[in-house]
């Protein structure tokens, strides 16, 4: 198993605000870059191709409200992973947030993977930030 973390990032908005709306996939699209195509979504699952690469099909799997939003695979993808979003509350206005993969990928895949997952990972916590309040 491998897992990939990303940076903590400050967000300025309520820690509900960003679970609210990191709750629902449809919200989704609008922090993927334009390698994604094929966007399909509804409340509790995705899938999506990333040009040059992969299908990928996800789905939330557990929820704690305002705090922890956990995501598996649904089988269809090239490999088995969660992604989990964890959201920390610093005052009434703003938190904190990191997202971690657990991939179930071999060493040598995962030393391929790693560096391009992570700069993915970095770029959706980043792009939290412009979630509206």
């Amino acid at each position: 198993m491998t897992t990939i973390e990303s940076s903590v990032a400050d967000i300025n908005r309520p820690a509900e605000t960003i679970y609210n709306f990191l709750s629902d996939f449809n919200n989704f699209k609008s922090l993927m870059p334009p390698q994604v195509t094929n966007w399909k979504s509804d409340t509790d699952s995705c899938s999506f191709s990333i040009t040059g690469m992969a299908d990928i099909g996800m789905r939330i799997v557990e929820k704690t409200p305002h705090s922890h939003i956990k995501i598996g695979s649904d089988g269809k993808n090239p490999f088995g992973f969660t992604l989990e979003s964890m959201i920390t509350s610093v005052d009434a206005g703003n938190c904190k947030s990191q997202l971690v993969m657990k991939a179930d990928i071999n060493p040598f895949m995962g030393a391929m993977v790693n560096g391009p997952l992570k700069k993915f990972l970095d770029m959706l916590v980043e792009k939290m930030k412009e979630i509206p309040a």
